[in-house]
């Protein structure tokens, strides 16, 4: 589904979330940078757009790992690397990999962040746990996430989500089945405290959630 809609899923970001989808980023990459890690894991990166933020602003960082399980959102991520961000080479770069079975050492990573893509995971638990594992003691994980909007707004939301969203996704990547999905994933996935809990069981400790935008987004943080 992600091969079909990889050339057009930065637009559809934009055109979706009314360009609130760069804040969320942003306020995703502040929280990394306070800890100053060195070694970062940016899983299910995507079009890399978190990687690169990350590159930009992370100055401790030596290295930054962009790991997707789709090839063809990794070709938009190296493609926009080679146009618009050439100097993040000297130390970001991508790869491909299972979030359910990462090819990655463990203990190797100081941060971990993973934006809109643990819903997709087909065992949370499972992905949870592998970030765990590649975790250094005492490293951070950072999870974006879509999240259940505050009780007001979810009628507004849901209209939103069922009505509206499959329409104009639709038109601009030729795709209204992925985002069909993408609306019944939000729907389906846990509140805050659900989903802390599920950090707390798959092995993290210290969990703190922010919620953003009426609730409809919230971010994770919680230590190895």
């Amino acid at each position: 589904m992600f091969a079909r809609i990889a050339g057009r899923y930065d637009l559809a970001n934009r055109l979706l979330s009314c360009g609130v989808d760069l804040w969320w980023r942003r306020t995703l990459v502040k929280a990394v940078n306070r800890s100053e890690p060195g070694d970062i894991l940016d899983l299910a990166t995507g079009s890399g757009d978190v990687a690169f933020a990350l590159s930009q602003t992370v100055k401790s960082a030596k290295s930054i790992t962009g790991m997707d399980f789709c090839q063809p959102m990794l070709d938009e991520a190296v493609i926009k690397q080679q146009a618009t961000y050439p100097e993040s080479h000297l130390r970001l770069g991508f790869q491909q990999g299972d979030g359910m079975d990462l090819p990655l050492a463990d203990s190797h990573f100081d941060a971990v962040t993973i934006s809109f893509g643990l819903r997709n995971m087909a065992d949370r638990g499972q992905c949870l746990r592998e970030m765990r594992r590649v975790l250094r003691p005492g490293g951070q994980l950072y999870v974006l996430e879509f999240s259940q909007p505050q009780r007001w707004f979810r009628p507004i939301y849901m209209f939103y989500l069922r009505k509206i969203l499959p329409v104009i996704a639709g038109w601009v990547t030729k795709d209204k089945a992925a985002y069909v999905y993408l609306n019944e994933s939000i729907e389906q996935f846990p509140n805050r405290a659900d989903l802390a809990q599920e950090i707390l069981t798959a092995g993290f400790k210290a969990v703190h959630s922010k919620g953003m935008t009426f609730g409809i987004v919230a971010l994770h943080q919680a230590t190895a």
